[in-house]
């Protein structure tokens, strides 16, 4: 692979943590971010992102046997359950306190991060299949770790900016957001 196309394979990765990222910027629209707040989502998503992508690489044929039959079906199980979860919520309970995919929580930003990023194993088994270099695996790497970063970063920014016109929809967008989401990793697994 060239290293135009590894750069494009790293921006591709992240836009599950852009769209998930919007969801999270809708959610806190009401609230005040700090920088370090931004900055651990920020690196969560990244860190992730990045992580898989290389322990997919270092572990390759291995684990694409025993992981990769399932890794859709697990980012899909999350994302329907934080997704319906926050669209029962919005629904069903709109006066309480929206957390389903509050990325302020660290036990949620983990579950999100994970969710978003359990497809970057899969690649980077796909890039040790390959026999690419170790250095263009570790540009592609760092990469998509700056890539990733950079759609979170937009995508709060963008959410809270979106989230602050539509009002009490944002909770409803946000969920059908995560589900669909859900549902466009499994399709496109299932596709294959």
């Amino acid at each position: 692979m060239s290293w135009l196309e590894l750069t494009i394979l790293s921006i591709c990765l992240c836009f599950d943590t852009f769209a998930v990222s919007l969801c999270g910027g809708i959610l806190l629209c009401r609230r005040s971010l700090s920088i370090g707040a931004r900055m651990r989502i920020i690196l969560s998503f990244a860190l992730f992102q990045s992580g898989f992508l290389a322990l997919g690489w270092g572990v390759g044929e291995f684990l694409a046997n025993y992981f990769g039959a399932i890794d859709h079906w697990v980012a899909f199980a999350i994302l329907l359950w934080i997704g319906g979860k926050m669209l029962y919520e919005s629904l069903f309970h709109p006066e309480e306190d929206q957390s389903a995919s509050d990325l302020l929580n660290p036990r949620r930003l983990v579950v999100l991060s994970i969710a978003t990023s359990i497809d970057a194993v899969a690649v980077g088994v796909s890039l040790a299949l390959l026999a690419i270099a170790p250095q263009k695996a570790l540009f592609t790497i760092a990469a998509t770790a700056l890539a990733t970063a950079a759609a979170s970063y937009i995508g709060l920014a963008f959410g809270k900016a979106l989230g602050r016109r539509i009002g009490k929809a944002a909770n409803i967008a946000g969920g059908i957001i995560l589900i669909l989401i859900g549902v466009k990793i499994l399709f496109e697994h299932l596709m294959q």
